[in-house]
């Protein structure tokens, strides 16, 4: 039997199938991309004209062996040992990028939390929820997409738990 495959559209990525998919209303942003600039988050939120504490890097650790996702202000850094604990390890690291990449089906810096290779354990920070909507990778750099946090939470069944540090 023929294995059926998903046509995406011109300049669409896995996270903007998986939200059309889902009938999730979003809304997408893209801005160039520079290649020298020192921070994707940042350079994203200044782009949009975004404050950065609405805008979400989505970053990939290693938490006893399993590798997690941590959805984060981009004005502000993960804290590991949060990490950990919101998903009941004892110690997280971040992962190797190659592995991050590998598993996700993402480059970094475009890691996107929504429509990766392998569903991964995802913990959104408690801070998006005093937001209407946060901004998180839609797959590539240069490209976000805009969407309620409770939607986010949903599509990727995060844990909210505060795992931010400013």
């Amino acid at each position: 039997m023929a294995k059926k495959s998903r046509k995406q559209q011109p300049g669409s990525t896995p996270a903007t199938v998986t939200l059309t998919a889902s009938g999730t209303a979003f809304t997408v942003h893209s801005y160039d991309h520079d290649p020298s600039s020192p921070s994707y988050g940042e350079e994203a939120a200044e782009a949009l004209g975004v404050s950065a504490d609405r805008v979400f890097k989505t970053l990939v650790a290693d938490v006893d062996g399993e590798l997690v996702v941590a959805v984060v202000p981009v004005a502000g850094s993960l804290d590991l040992k949060a990490l950990a604990s919101a998903v009941g390890g004892k110690r997280a690291a971040m992962a190797d990028p190659s592995a991050a990449e590998r598993t996700t089906g993402y480059v970094r810096g475009g890691i996107s939390p929504l429509g990766q290779r392998r569903r991964l354990r995802t913990v959104l920070d408690a801070s998006a929820g005093s937001h209407p909507t946060v901004c998180v990778s839609a797959g590539r750099r240069g490209l976000e997409v805009e969407l309620s946090p409770t939607d986010l939470a949903a599509l990727t069944d995060a844990t909210l738990a505060p795992i931010g540090r400013t």
